[in-house]
């Protein structure tokens, strides 16, 4: 589909056929309660689906089990270990630039405060996190793996909180479309991906134009196991940069919720990292990352950090060229983020494995008005927009 103005209207209409469907006869059944309880223990692919289950979820979850038949592994193959090669970049990537850009959307910014299953800051992005790490696991996809449940349930959250908003008359579909809209789900695919790739680039990584491109097409994958329409969904990071630019240009401003939920990502982030020193840092990142107007618009404070965090590039530079020419530097760096992720990961679940369960209510106060072979370097696309 070309990405257009008119495109993207008729993508904020649609959602999600087959999640919507299910959510709302397990609602008109009483069953929600009873589905959520026992897919707590359905947490890896291929384990039996529990008795008593509703037919409906059922049903569901052998429709959604397999993952889409065009995958390419030799692609997600690539993808893993562009992952295992930069995990702590993606992380800061996801941490201080995907998740703010988010909140930099208005009307994403509302949805996620009317999720009731917020109950601590750092759940959304725990979840987010752990998801991540579940895709790249090398059998994410395999009996065992815990990534095809996990996108499951995700499917299923989301379409709850339509279902949740349109119940109630919550959200002002003529004015603001469907809620979790196709053309939000293809947002988000952009910021988990494309815009990780723009922080990692800013942060001065070196990706190879092979490396990049299978991470972004790992996230197509998601999307459609998350029920993203695939003809509408950009095929190439070209396509994505046209698509990310105007959905942004069309969306984004300025809101009380987006500041707020980027007030508790910065206290949550301050409190992970150890000692008060260095807690200015985080917010110097976010800045950095998306920019002064985008900053702004989330009363990022301005701090002492704003110009040291600008020599990281060239911090990082100086330990890729460690990573290029020594195994054993190679080996303790990739092991260092390793260890560094599951810390993060550790303190954001407080110990705790996060469970995507259908909620069964909304907050009550919501209103809405491994390492690739180094061959080109990857660039971003040029922006489609002054």
């Amino acid at each position: 589909m070309t990405c257009t103005e008119a495109s993207m209207d008729a993508l904020r209409q649609a959602g999600d056929e087959l999640a919507d469907a299910t959510v709302a006869a397990l609602f008109e059944r009483g069953q929600v309660g009873t589905f959520n309880t026992l897919m707590r223990y359905v947490s890896t692919a291929g384990a039996p689906l529990p008795d008593g289950l509703p037919d409906v979820a059922h049903e569901y979850l052998e429709a959604t089990r397999l993952p889409p038949s065009w995958v390419d592994w030799g692609e997600m193959e690539k993808a893993r270990l562009f992952f295992i090669d930069n995990n702590v970049h993606i992380s800061t990537a996801l941490s201080f630039a995907s998740m703010p850009a988010c909140y930099v959307v208005p009307h994403l910014a509302r949805l996620l405060s009317a999720a009731h299953g917020l109950k601590y800051p750092s759940k959304r992005m725990a979840e987010t996190g752990q998801f991540t790490v579940y895709l790249m696991q090398p059998d994410a996809f395999e009996a065992g793996g815990r990534f095809i449940p996990a996108a499951q349930k995700v499917r299923l959250l989301h379409a709850s909180i339509r279902h949740h908003l349109k119940r109630e008359n919550r959200w002002d579909t003529p004015a603001l479309g469907t809620p979790i809209c196709q053309e939000d789900m293809i947002g988000g695919q952009m910021f988990f991906s494309l815009l990780v790739l723009d922080s990692l680039h800013r942060l001065g990584i070196h990706m190879s134009q092979e490396g990049a491109e299978a991470y972004y097409y790992a996230w197509r994958v998601v999307g459609a196991m998350l029920g993203v329409d695939q003809d509408a969904v950009p095929k190439t990071l070209e396509e994505a940069r046209r698509f990310l630019d105007l959905y942004m240009i069309r969306h984004m401003g300025p809101s009380e919720e987006g500041a707020h939920l980027t007030r508790q990502l910065i206290d949550l982030y301050e409190e992970v990292v150890p000692g008060t020193l260095f807690d200015p840092i985080v917010s110097a990142l976010i800045r950095y990352l998306i920019g002064d107007t985008c900053a702004d618009w989330l009363h990022v404070p301005h701090t002492p950090w704003d110009t040291v965090v600008k020599a990281v590039p060239h911090l990082l530079g100086i330990l890729e060229t460690i990573e290029d020419r020594s195994p054993l530097g190679a080996w303790a760096l990739d092991r260092l983020g390793h260890l560094t992720t599951v810390f993060e990961l550790s303190s954001l679940t407080r110990g705790r494995v996060m469970h995507y369960a259908i909620p069964e209510q909304l907050k009550k106060d919501y209103d809405v008005p491994s390492t690739v072979p180094r061959t080109r370097r990857w660039t971003p696309p040029t922006t489609t927009v002054s």
